[in-house]
């Protein structure tokens, strides 16, 4: 474990095979991911309304999945909503369930 200057965390290495990865000692950010879902279903929905108008020119050039898609993302979207509004439901209801320690992998860890 290496020490960086300016305050920064510090850095543990890993080698894993030939290749050599600097981990971070930082904590997990506290989001429940509420606001990404909404913001993403919007976008999502954005696209669709956008498509709309050129229906007809999608169709001519064999694009009209691009509307399903849009349709697929949203409905996709507003049920990651519900599923993360039931998760920050349950974990302010029982804090014990939420998890204190970051892998020792990082985010890309088990």
């Amino acid at each position: 474990m290496r020490r960086h200057e300016l305050g920064r965390p510090d850095v543990t290495e890993h080698e894993i095979g030939q290749r050599t990865y600097l981990v971070a000692e930082v904590e997990p950010l506290d989001v429940d991911g509420v606001r990404t879902m909404i913001v993403g279903s919007v976008l999502w929905a954005v696209a669709l309304v956008a498509m709309l108008p050129f229906i007809g020119t999608l169709r001519d050039n064999g694009r009209l999945t691009w509307l399903w898609i849009c349709l697929a993302g949203l409905g996709l979207g507003l049920v990651g909503v519900e599923y993360c509004r039931r998760r920050r439901k349950a974990l302010l209801l029982d804090p014990s369930r939420r998890r204190t320690e970051a892998s020792a992998l990082g985010a890309a860890g088990v």
